[in-house]
């Protein structure tokens, strides 16, 4: 398949990551709906999220949960929600938006801009609260 997400996997090109383990990959989105919007990414390649087998599917929640309690600690949102929408990069993957209302997860809003500065900061700050 050989998507932009298997080039950030492979290390072919760079991203804020987040958290990575054997299975998954978490990174920053580069066109955020809301600071801290992050991308769960299985490191396999499928299209589909729900062509994952129920293994994968399992773990990809429980490591999305740790994202998300970090992406709690900080920014300010009420909560951290989950979109599955699938059709911009054909790779599964979890969207984790931080939201204050519902209104904030909407796609159709405009997108956040955010220096590298800013990003790296952002990065920083996840990471430091997954522990």
């Amino acid at each position: 398949m050989g998507t932009i997400f298997s080039k950030i996997i492979n290390k072919e090109i760079p991203s804020y990551t987040i958290a990575e383990n054997e299975n998954f990959i978490s990174f920053l989105d580069i066109n955020p709906l809301t600071v801290g919007h992050c991308l769960v990414v299985p490191k396999i390649e499928i299209d589909y999220l729900f062509d994952l087998d129920d293994s994968y599917l399992k773990e990809i929640l429980i490591f999305s949960k740790k994202i998300s309690s970090s992406l709690s600690k900080t920014v300010d949102c009420v909560r951290v929600g989950v979109s599955v929408v699938g059709l911009e990069v054909p790779h599964a993957h979890l969207h984790l938006i931080p939201f204050i209302n519902e209104n904030d997860m909407s796609f159709s809003n405009k997108r956040i801009e955010m220096t590298n500065e800013e990003f790296l900061d952002l990065q920083s700050k996840i990471i430091k609260n997954l522990n």
